[in-house]
């Protein structure tokens, strides 16, 4: 239909109702892979989860110079230190971030004496492997397994899901971790995190 002057006339745009605005939901925060090369690369997690940008590859070697600047104020999944993560550090975490280490057993003990200060160290508490190298052996996780553990138990389930969904056997990790993960969770300090895993411990030896 045209209007006067020979021009079309334009329908009025309307709008709907308005419903409520949605919360966007937080940001991957920051994940680093500090990583040695002493791997199997075509199996290694980490690697694939740096080709998927949900992670930060930093480069090192045994005995050399180490990022420790990259790792300032940021959390560090450390299996020596004596404090077991727990949701308390989430303020950490959503602030600067978390860092997995992937070297090789034999020279784990001198690469995490060199981190020891560089930021915040923590240990995962006690949580079974799903991959394929280390499947149901106790503490012997992969990068993934460890940043998805961290993620989890600090509040960021939906992160760790999208973590492990990048691997066939992801959701076999929570499926056979899931009730401590949520136990963790379920903590506020370290000191509750550790006595939870004490519990867990001790109704295992009772089996």
């Amino acid at each position: 239909m045209k209007g006067r002057g020979g021009t079309k006339r334009g329908k009025t745009a309307t709008r709907g109702p308005t419903g409520p605005e949605r919360t966007p939901a937080p940001a991957m925060p920051p994940l680093f892979i500090l990583h040695f090369n002493q791997c199997d690369r075509k199996k290694c997690t980490g690697l694939k989860l740096a080709r998927f940008d949900m992670a930060r590859i930093l480069e090192a070697r045994p005995g050399g110079r180490l990022p420790l600047s990259r790792l300032r104020g940021r959390l560090i999944l450390d299996p020596f230190s004596d404090v077991p993560l727990s949701p308390a550090d989430r303020t950490y975490l959503d602030r600067r971030g978390m860092v997995v280490v992937d070297c090789s057993w034999e020279h784990a003990r001198e690469v995490f004496s060199r981190l020891e200060k560089a930021g915040r160290p923590r240990r995962l508490p006690f949580l079974v492997a799903a991959n394929p190298v280390n499947y149901g052996r106790p503490m012997k996780l992969s990068s993934v397994e460890a940043l998805s553990a961290a993620l989890y138990i600090c509040g960021r389930e939906e992160e760790a899901v999208l973590l492990l969904s990048k691997f066939k056997w992801g959701p076999t990790f929570l499926g056979i971790n899931r009730e401590r993960l949520d136990a963790y969770r379920g903590c506020e300090g370290p000191g509750d995190v550790a006595d939870v895993e004490k519990s867990i411990l001790a109704a295992m030896e009772e089996r």
